[in-house]
């Protein structure tokens, strides 16, 4: 349901939100007050982008995908002798989330978020400036009214009403916003966790999505037994014999074989072999988990990490060993669409993980697998709440 701005504080009155929707917050910039003075050696720069040492901190430190729509805008950066402290969006364009389909395209609108301060500077007054002076920078670049978007916590949004008088203007039941039990298959050839925590979440509720069929190109996969154990109804081997039949064989029977699931999602987890344009081309709507922190810019061949260490974008199958191999000190994981380019397609979601000394293979591994399900569960619910192309 949406609600005009008119009658928005006549309809909701106070901001109380039920944690199955979410809602759209809206704030008269006229009257925002001037930011509180910040602490000593803390400074906000309002800059026309987030640089990418900015970026890879923003996704350590909050995950899910706030790092794309932060590189989509302007932003207010604070830092204290070089440290990030927080950050805050305004005016990201060309986002397609199902709540910038109302009120956000009012051209008087300016779009606010997402906002993040670091655990340690809550309470310390550096949200409020924060907040403050991005609003503030909506209203020089003419905008009359902003919109902080998708906010799904109650004392989240008492904090808004407080500091810059926002009012609720639209709500959002949050299972209408996701594209409902869209029939998805998974290609997976190995081990299958990435394949057990999506069916697990599918079990319990969080993603809404209905595993119409596995796929796998390996018969031994431990993720075969995986998706027997979950009740999939529908296994496929799509094995290839190199010694007797040619690539192009081989990729018009897998195109085929998935073709038949009529998917509207294709979920790429673990899947080891490299797609024909051709499958590219007939499933645009394919997503992939890759076991590297790779650049926003899909043209870059280095990344930056929260750091300010700039390492190689480790692209390929064998992305863990050569990091090791660099060494590297830092590795990660990115879940990306899927393009004729190998692991360069845009960005879904991504979180950068530290290399402890002297870490070997194996326990680096099982650190990043948990990562990796943490970042598939995040690309696939922005996927959701994004509308179909």
């Amino acid at each position: 349901m949406r609600t005009s701005w008119k009658n928005a504080r006549e309809r909701f009155g106070p901001c109380t939100i039920d944690l199955r929707q979410l809602c759209n917050l809206i704030v008269d910039l006229a009257s925002v007050a001037q930011p509180p003075p910040l602490r000593e050696g803390v400074t906000i720069d309002v800059a026309a982008r987030a640089d990418d040492r900015a970026l890879s901190w923003i996704d350590a430190t909050f995950g899910g995908w706030w790092s794309s729509e932060a590189n989509a805008g302007s932003n207010a950066i604070a830092r204290r002798d070089g440290e990030l402290l927080g950050f805050a969006t305004i005016d990201a364009q060309e986002l397609k989330f199902s709540w910038l389909r109302g009120l956000a395209r009012d051209p008087g609108v300016g779009v606010f978020g997402p906002f993040g301060v670091a655990v340690e500077q809550r309470g310390s007054g550096l949200g409020t400036a924060l907040l403050r002076r991005s609003l503030l920078a909506l209203r020089k670049r003419g905008y009359r009214r902003a919109l902080i978007a998708a906010v799904g916590d109650e004392r989240l949004a008492r904090y808004y009403a407080g500091a810059v008088n926002a009012a609720v203007a639209e709500r959002f039941d949050v299972e209408s916003l996701f594209r409902r039990n869209r029939r998805t298959i998974v290609l997976a050839s190995g081990s299958g966790t990435n394949l057990q925590s999506v069916l697990d979440a599918v079990a319990g509720g969080t993603l809404p999505l209905e595993i119409v069929g596995v796929v796998s190109n390996n018969p031994r996969a431990v993720a075969i037994e995986r998706a027997r154990r979950a009740g999939v109804r529908r296994i496929e081997v799509v094995a290839w014999n190199k010694a007797w039949e040619g690539r192009e064989a081989y990729d018009a029977r897998l195109l085929e074989t998935v073709r038949s699931f009529e998917p509207d999602l294709v979920l790429l987890l673990g899947w080891m072999h490299l797609l024909a344009p051709e499958f590219v081309e007939r499933f645009p709507e394919t997503l992939n988990i890759h076991p590297a922190f790779l650049p926003l810019d899909p043209r870059c061949d280095r990344v930056t990490l929260p750091d300010g260490s700039v390492i190689p974008a480790f692209r390929g199958p064998r992305a863990v060993r050569d990091a090791l191999a660099a060494p590297s000190s830092w590795v990660g994981a990115t879940f990306h669409r899927i393009t004729s380019r190998t692991d360069r397609g845009p960005v879904m979601a991504r979180k950068p993980l530290s290399v402890g000394v002297g870490e070997e293979e194996e326990e680096l591994m099982q650190r990043l697998h948990a990562l990796e399900h943490e970042v598939v569960r995040a690309g696939i619910t922005r996927w959701l709440y994004e509308p179909a192309r």
